[in-house]
């Protein structure tokens, strides 16, 4: 299918105004195969008669497709447009067709579930993928208002944008919506079940097939609570009450994302309901995707952004402002903290890869183009400068701007200037340089201190130097906190230096140039310096820090007293950074790891900081000679925090999940014992997501196999038990367990893409490296053949799951820069081969400097 430009967008805007879609579904069909009947009603007014346009339809049959009366013919529909040709001032388009639904979860993603048998649809309708559904205008700034009507499988519940009735036997009418984007039109449909209630005049629902019904009804108190919470916070914020009616939130199978913000209807994956024991941090990430979404309800659905490029519009301000509602209006008040280590450390990878680009780029050519900018530069990095501007403009200040952004601009579209004309206007400041700066530019600035002490070891000076990449410079301004840290002698037990607490803390503003790339800090001088100089101490700011010259080695120490989580987060994403960067030895970080993680208290930033270290720092960074011994370091760390964890069920479960991540053989035994019930530690369940980490973990080290993946699968006959086995499957260390796994990957369309994905997570495994050396050519030689048979959103997922991450050799780069030098890649599997192959240099450049420090004298 053909994208569309914006070009082509702009040239239709300006022709096109839509007045009402009117949508009839005839699903009673896919209860027993995919293909249903869409049949649509478009009224649009054209502002030079005569002209011609085109729609979009992406269709397998069109029974009809008549303009003002006038049937288009057989030869209207072409590459997924429907030419309407001969327009008057004002139209109405008429289209019959029968559509398909998919495993890919766009269009109507149809699912058949595995526990019970029964068909559950969804409607994805981002980015551009409307037209598998109805007939439209899919862009942006055509937003207007949309009546649905379903005809369903008498039994089956269905759920859309706007308040729905049933009729007569599966027979729906939905109320016509405010005017709306085509890319949030939803709906689902299929025997779910519901949970109802009403908060503040708004109808609140909960959707979810049946046989998660069980875990959704012990959870749902929890999400109301949170949903009502969230609610009652924006509109104190914003002043403006939610403007879509009911809030529906639909829990469904095989989501590609988190979540989508259809108004009236959210759309969250279902992996969100829990089925087994999961961390307060775990529970934390679900708050906020929840806060998130609500967010969009008003930056992206009651203002939405009139084309791609504004993207920012959207996803920054629902990242910025799902974590803070989130710490403001949960219990969950350490939301920062889990930002600072978690999403913002993938802000900071990707803005670092060769595909960066700025949170706000000047154009974004097509619809395919944009989808590869929904990446940790529009949500975290954006959100991180959003974060800065409050800190700079104020906080009064910027909510004002907020309110009248949407006051001028609601149900309608608007653009970076309109924003910032608001702001502006609000807080009195020329907002010009700074979004110059912080939103047209690419990349990260680097901070770090440079201190002068006098005989007596206070401070002389203290100053920090600002510098940009030089293949992207930038003068950004920053505000940042810099805080000195030393322990409290008065708290301190016998022996021991006591906990390390904040002693100084003042807030800076690094100018944009300053002399000699070095601004002062003479609010500190005559301080002592303590145990740890912090740059962005309360992470105000989006920059990498580093550390005073010799504090690294006793980071390791520092982190395991120090008081602050938010404080600890920066640092531990600061040390990740430079141990990326090659600044830092891997083993360096993994001795830090080792002293530090049996001493952290928050489960977000042990989880993170566990995580990097085993999967980047073990497996990538390391060369395999040196990894086993290095995993064994960390599952002994984690050993140290399950023996100290009773009662602590969030960290007890987080060092189980990394004490089975890190296994080796001498484990196998315990891991088995696991499976039975036998030497369990103290308060920790093995439930059916902890049995399939275990086994998996076996399967790895050769302890396990097809007989006792199919007997768990007889145990657990869930769909996420299916995603599980075919992981597992996947990891199995025979050639044929593996030929099989990979023809899967390359091959299977009639699966869905999340079982290929899941197959393709688990193929390669940094202890087969061996095993699967022959299959990093075959990525390269089959990717291209896969690109141009998927969908963007399946290649996107599958391509990246499938990377030879673990093959860290010359050669693997080589064969990467060739296939990118071919014409037949596209621009998805080139922008994953292009961020997978930076991350192997990455790889390379820390081995090397491991290498090196290990063979030194």
């Amino acid at each position: 299918m053909q994208p569309l430009s914006q070009a082509e967008a702009v040239a239709r805007a300006a022709l096109v105004q839509v007045h009402s879609y009117h949508v009839d579904l005839d699903l009673t069909g896919t209860s027993s195969g995919p293909r249903f009947t869409s049949t649509t009603t478009v009224s649009f007014s054209c502002r030079q008669p005569g002209a011609a346009t085109f729609a979009e339809l992406k269709a397998i049959g069109v029974e009809l497709a008549r303009l003002n009366g006038r049937d288009l013919g057989p030869g209207a529909v072409a590459g997924g447009r429907l030419a309407l040709p001969d327009l008057l001032a004002d139209n109405t388009l008429e289209v019959r067709a029968t559509m398909e639904c998919t495993n890919t979860g766009e269009g109507l993603h149809r699912f058949t579930d595995a526990e019970d048998g029964e068909v559950y649809l969804y409607a994805q309708s981002f980015l551009d993928d409307a037209a598998r559904i109805f007939a439209c205008f899919d862009q942006p700034d055509l937003k207007a208002p949309l009546s649905l009507t379903v005809t369903s499988p008498p039994s089956w519940e269905v759920r859309g944008n706007g308040a729905g009735t049933r009729v007569g036997p599966g027979r729906w009418e939905f109320a016509p919506t405010a005017p709306l984007s085509t890319y949030v039109v939803s709906l689902v449909a299929g025997p779910y079940q519901v949970w109802s209630a009403t908060h503040d005049g708004v109808a609140l629902g909960l959707v979810c097939r049946r046989s998660l019904a069980p875990y959704l009804d012990a959870q749902a108190a929890e999400i109301f609570e949170i949903t009502t919470g969230c609610l009652d916070h924006y509109h104190e914020l914003f002043g403006i009450r939610y403007p879509f009616g009911k809030y529906d939130q639909a829990f469904v199978p095989e989501f590609n994302m988190g979540a989508m913000e259809n108004p009236g209807l959210v759309v969250f994956r279902d992996e969100l309901v829990f089925r087994s024991a999961v961390t307060e941090a775990e529970r934390e990430r679900r708050a906020v995707v929840i806060a998130h979404e609500m967010a969009h309800m008003w930056f992206g659905d009651l203002v939405t952004m009139r084309w791609w490029d504004d993207l920012w519009l959207n996803e920054s301000f629902a990242e910025y402002l799902g974590t803070r509602v989130t710490a403001a209006a949960t219990r969950f008040t350490d939301a920062w903290t889990s930002f600072a280590v978690g999403r913002k450390s993938w802000g900071y990878a990707a803005d670092q890869r060769p595909s960066t680009h700025p949170v706000a780029p000047d154009d974004v050519a097509d619809t395919a183009r944009a989808l590869l900018n929904f990446d940790g530069i529009s949500y975290a990095k954006g959100a991180s400068a959003l974060r800065q501007l409050v800190e700079w403009v104020g906080d009064d200040a910027f909510l004002a701007g907020l309110r009248a952004y949407f006051t001028a601009h609601a149900f309608g579209n608007a653009t970076l200037d309109d924003l910032l004309t608001a702001l502006a206007r609000a807080s009195g400041k020329d907002l010009t340089a700074w979004s110059a700066a912080w939103l047209r530019r690419a990349q990260v600035d680097t901070l770090r201190p440079e201190v002068i002490l006098d005989d007596s070891g206070a401070y002389v000076s203290v100053e920090i130097t600002r510098t940009a990449p030089a293949d992207h410079p930038a003068e950004r301004p920053h505000r940042v906190g810099i805080g000195v840290y030393d322990s409290d002698p008065d708290n301190a037990p016998d022996g021991a230096p006591g906990p390390v607490t904040l002693v100084r803390r003042v807030l800076v503003d690094l100018p944009s140039s300053p002399a000699g790339g070095r601004t002062p800090v003479p609010e500190l001088a005559g301080t002592r310096p303590g145990r740890l100089l912090l740059l962005n101490d309360g992470d105000l700011t989006y920059a990498k820090i580093r550390f005073v010259a010799g504090e690294l080695p006793g980071l390791g120490a520092v982190l395991a007293e120090l008081g602050d989580p938010l404080a600890r987060a920066v640092v531990w994403a600061a040390v990740a950074d430079a141990t990326r960067d090659a600044e830092w030895p891997a083993a360096d970080y993994l001795a830090l790891a080792a002293r530090a993680l049996p001493a952290e208290r928050s489960v977000a930033v042990f989880e993170d900081a566990l995580r990097f270290a085993a999967a980047t720092v073990v497996d990538v960074f390391l060369p395999e000679r040196d990894q086993p011994a290095a995993r064994a370091a960390l599952a002994g760390a984690c050993r140290r925090v399950i023996a100290g964890a009773a009662g602590t069920s969030g960290l007890l479960l987080a060092a189980a999940r990394g004490l089975v991540r890190c296994a080796g053989t001498s484990e196998v035994d315990e891991l088995r014992g696991w499976l039975t019930g036998r030497g369990v530690p103290d308060g920790l369940v093995v439930d059916p997501d902890l049995r399939w980490l275990v086994l998996d973990r076996l399967v790895v080290l050769d302890a396990a196999g097809e007989a006792e993946i199919a007997a768990e699968l007889d145990r657990d006959r869930s769909t996420r038990a299916a995603e599980h086995a075919a992981r597992s499957r996947a990891a199995i260390g025979e050639p044929a367990a593996k030929a099989r796994a990979w023809q899967a990957v390359t091959e299977d369309r009639a699966t869905s893409v999340r079982l290929v994905a899941a197959t393709a997570q688990g193929f390669w495994r940094p202890e087969q490296a061996e095993l699967t050396a022959g299959y990093v050519d075959r990525y390269f030689a089959d990717m291209p053949t896969l690109a141009s048979a998927r969908s963007p959103h399946a290649v996107r997922q599958v391509a990246a799951a499938a990377f030879p991450r673990y093959a860290v050799e010359a050669w693997t780069l080589a064969a990467a820069q060739e296939m990118l030098s071919r014409g037949d890649v596209g621009q998805v599997l080139s922008r994953v081969v292009v961020d997978a192959a930076d991350d192997l240099r990455r790889a390379r450049t820390a081995r090397e400097l491991h290498l090196r420090v290990i063979s030194a004298p």
